[in-house]
């Protein structure tokens, strides 16, 4: 067994209830015997959607997201509702609610830990097709502008570094790769 495999968390501590997430600290236990403080935000877990129109553009969202408190271009996505709701379900309410759009087909394309060091948010990415207009949903506190673009225009996107959600990036590019 190798110094990593040794160890183990000692002691779970909730230090504050949020709407997203909970903030824990835990007391791990080290292969030298000390003891560190780690600090844990539990999410519980999300999906996004590479949303492919007909002519082959992809919807996107453009939102203000205040961690880094700009306008953000990003895939359709949101949170379960619930630990156990299944991320297809989320994927697809996700899709509807924020483009307006329902699917004919959904199929699993990865998964994402968001913040590995420090943060348990695991985002299923799904690959949407046979689009149809329906009706969007928006939250109550919720505003944003739907358009689309082309898989190129995204591509470049991300090289110029106009886009920097993670998701995005993997989903955009997990997407191309299976083309």
């Amino acid at each position: 067994m190798s110094e990593i495999d040794q160890i183990k968390r000692v002691d779970r501590t909730l230090i504050a209830n949020g709407a997203i997430i909970d903030y824990y600290q835990d007391t791990m236990e080290l292969p030298n015997g000390k003891y560190a403080k780690w600090d844990l935000i539990d999410h519980k877990g999300a999906a996004a959607v590479v949303a492919v129109l007909d002519d082959g553009r992809l919807l996107m969202v453009k939102q203000y997201r205040n961690a880094p408190e700009r306008v953000t271009l990003e895939l359709p996505a949101g949170g379960r509702n619930g630990r156990n709701e299944d991320t297809l379900i989320t994927a697809r309410r996700e899709l509807e609610e924020e483009t307006g759009y329902e699917c004919v087909n959904i199929r699993f394309l990865t998964s994402i830990y968001t913040t590995v060091a420090f943060c348990n948010e695991k985002i299923d990415i799904y690959l949407a097709t046979g689009l149809k207009r329906g009706k969007q949903h928006l939250d109550e506190d919720e505003f944003l502008n739907v358009s689309s673009y082309t898989l190129e225009e995204l591509k470049q996107m991300i090289l110029e570094n106009k886009i920097q959600d993670a998701k995005t990036i993997c989903g955009v590019l997990t997407y191309a790769a299976t083309l």
